[in-house]
């Protein structure tokens, strides 16, 4: 099995801050943060991944 490739947001801060990676894991996509990507990473369905997307462009998430 091939080792998963994270990409990182276009959207981080070049400053250390807001980091999020992305990966395509098989049938999920994983999220994780950049700064510490050993602490884990969330697992989502594409269809959770793209609610979840367009909730944080519309603002309704308080990040």
């Amino acid at each position: 099995m091939n080792p998963s490739v994270w990409r990182k947001s276009s959207r981080s801060s070049t400053t250390g801050g807001d980091c999020v990676e992305v990966a395509s894991l098989s049938t999920m996509i994983g999220v994780r943060d950049s700064k510490n990507p050993g602490a884990g990473h969330l697992t989502l369905s594409p269809e959770r991944f793209a609610q979840l997307i367009t909730a944080v462009k519309r603002g309704e998430l308080h990040l």
